[in-house]
C-alpha cells in the first residue's frame, strides 16, 4: 500500500518500484493515476478552464489530422506506457501515421509524437520538470505546456543533441504552430478566450 505525500502524490512504502502490472490494479476512482520511475502519482479531476482548453485543442487537432490523414489525437484518460515503470496519462497526445504501430487496443506503447499537458497549481512542477525529463528520455518529439494562469504555451522540441528544449514561448496574442504539423495553426486568442 502507498502513503499520501502532498495533494497529488503517493509514495511507495517499500523501495521496490511499481510496474505496469501494479498500475492495472489501481482503483477506477475518477482520478488520474500515473507511474513515473515506479512512483505512483494521483491527480484530482481537472477544473473547468482546464477542460475547456483540452476540448478546444482536441477539436483543432482532430480537424487538422482528419483533413490530412496524418495521425490521431487522443485525450485522457488514455494510458501511455513508456516503460514497465513509466505509465502516464497526458491531457492530449498525438500519434502520427509513421508511428501507428505504438497504438494497441488498450493503450499507447511508446512515445507519442506530441504530448500536451495543461498546467495546474497541483501539477505544474511535475509537468515542467519530472514529466519533461521522462518525455525527453522516452523520445517524445514535441512537448506542449499550456499555462492557463498566464494564457501562454511553451513548446519544447528536439535539440540537435536529442534533448527537449523550450523552442517557443507563445503569449495569447500569438498563433500556435508546429513543425510536426505542417499547415496547422491555432490563434491563442481562440484557445484562451
Amino acid at each position: 500500500m502507498a502513503a499520501m505525500d502532498g495533494p497529488d502524490r503517493m509514495k511507495p512504502t517499500s523501495t521496490a518500484k511499481l510496474t505496469y502490472e501494479d498500475f492495472l490494479s489501481f482503483p477506477d476512482d475518477g482520478r488520474r493515476h500515473e507511474l513515473i520511475d515506479g512512483e505512483h502519482y494521483v491527480t484530482a479531476s481537472p477544473a473547468t478552464k482546464h477542460q475547456r482548453l483540452v476540448g478546444r485543442l482536441h477539436a483543432s487537432l482532430f480537424l487538422y489530422l482528419q483533413s490530412r490523414g496524418t495521425g490521431e489525437v487522443f485525450t485522457a484518460p488514455f494510458d501511455v506506457v513508456l516503460s514497465s515503470s513509466d505509465v502516464v496519462e497526458p491531457d492530449l497526445l498525438v500519434v502520427l501515421e509513421d508511428q501507428a504501430d505504438i497504438l494497441t487496443d488498450q493503450h499507447v506503447r511508446g512515445a507519442p509524437a506530441i504530448v500536451i499537458e495543461i498546467l495546474s497549481p497541483a501539477t505544474r512542477v511535475r509537468d515542467e520538470q519530472l514529466k519533461r525529463g521522462l518525455y525527453e528520455r522516452a523520445g517524445v518529439r514535441e512537448y506542449w505546456l499550456v499555462d492557463p494562469q498566464r494564457d501562454a504555451i511553451t513548446l519544447c522540441g528536439r535539440a540537435p543533441d536529442g534533448g527537449l528544449v523550450a523552442v517557443v514561448h507563445l503569449a495569447s496574442s500569438e498563433t500556435l504552430t508546429s513543425s510536426l504539423l505542417p499547415g496547422f495553426s491555432m490563434p491563442l486568442s481562440d484557445l484562451f478566450r
